[in-house]
């Protein structure tokens, strides 16, 4: 037998299976792949869950006591909003704002009664739905407009049905009375807002629990400034509903404007030489 003979034989013996052509790079790219994806998902739901704590969050809106501002009835895609959770943090909630907060103890008549289940997977995809605005608010938790807030005088109402604040009638073009009903708001007494706390009220006037009727109404329907989680912002679903929540205050636009107007023409009297 020749000498190349041989040496080919023994390198048929010796020379080692061929590796894969990407010497295993494949798996490990997936394996990064799926490694990369999952931090990603980790750091999403870590910032949506910070961004939802302290600066915004989606809600829906599951009763009809706001109608038509926000949808929330039986047979039709409720709303959800957009409420900011930072402004609050340097002022008060004013008349007019359209406020999501935590009912108050006294407040035993809930908006809605949402479904809770018993079963932990389902509990789970509850509460990250939740997170999305993809699952119902809390049923503790309510949307209403802020009528007056500490130290007016609120009751109602006047000869033209209409609201007062410390005596003014208020200009509301929000109010909603659902068709068939009468559009005329039962009167109640003069109730003080305390200090710290805010008399709301739902658009949908015949058909809210609000600080009317909450508590047994008067100062027990009122709640906390510290009850507010923020303020209503923007309908963000469904499509056809985008748009920015009005916070018209009806007590400026009744008798605010004409009040300013008088304080501007005597401050420019005092200007002029005697």
């Amino acid at each position: 037998m020749s000498t190349d003979e041989s040496r080919d034989e023994r390198d048929d013996v010796e020379r080692p299976l061929p590796p894969s052509q990407d010497g295993g790079k494949g798996r490990s790219r997936v394996g990064s792949f799926v490694k990369e994806t999952v931090i990603l998902i980790g750091i999403a739901l870590v910032l949506t869950v910070l961004i939802q704590t302290f600066l915004a969050k989606v809600y829906v809106i599951p009763s009809g006591s706001m109608e038509q501002t926000l949808h929330g009835c039986t047979g039709c895609t409720d709303d959800r909003v957009l409420v900011d959770k930072i402004t609050y943090r340097f002022r008060d909630p004013s008349p007019g704002d359209v406020v999501v907060f935590r009912g108050p103890e006294a407040w035993t008549h809930n908006d809605f009664t949402s479904e809770h289940s018993d079963n932990p997977v389902v509990q789970a995809l509850q509460g990250l739905g939740s997170l999305v605005g993809l699952a119902q608010i809390d049923e503790r938790d309510f949307v209403k407009r802020v009528i007056a807030v500490g130290g007016q005088t609120i009751q109602c109402c006047d000869p033209r049905n209409r609201v007062l604040v410390d005596g003014k009638p208020l200009d509301e073009p929000y109010i909603y009375y659902v068709p068939g009903q009468p559009p005329k708001m039962a009167d109640f007494a003069p109730v003080k807002v305390p200090a710290g706390r805010l008399f709301v009220m739902g658009d949908s006037r015949l058909n809210s629990l609000d600080s009317r009727f909450q508590g047994g109404g008067g100062v027990n329907g009122t709640i906390g400034v510290s009850d507010v989680i923020g303020k209503a912002r923007v309908i963000v679903l469904p499509p056809g509903r985008w748009g920015f929540i009005s916070d018209h205050d009806p007590q400026v636009a009744a008798g605010g404007l004409a009040l300013l107007w008088w304080r501007r023409r005597n401050w420019a009297d005092s200007l002029l030489p005697v």
